[in-house]
């Protein structure tokens, strides 16, 4: 009588787990959110500004991103 073979798949790893696929960045450096986007555009737009009225931008834009971040998190 003969030893009974094993079946060579009981030896066999699983194949690792491929990463998740995250969606490349637009090529405009844009995020895709209306809101992140305006506050991205308008500070890129500060920079014609003068300085007091680049603050003014900026912190506008700095709301603008905080409320957008907050409705994030209530979701």
């Amino acid at each position: 009588m003969t030893a009974p073979v094993p079946n060579p798949g009981m030896f066999a790893r699983p194949a690792p787990a491929a990463p998740p696929v995250e969606p490349a960045p637009p090529a405009d450096g844009l995020s895709g959110h209306p809101a992140v986007d305006a506050a991205i555009r308008s500070m890129a737009n500060a920079v014609e500004l003068s300085p007091a009225d680049q603050i003014a931008e900026y912190e506008a834009a700095y709301r603008t991103l905080r409320e957008t971040l907050a409705t994030i998190d209530q979701a």
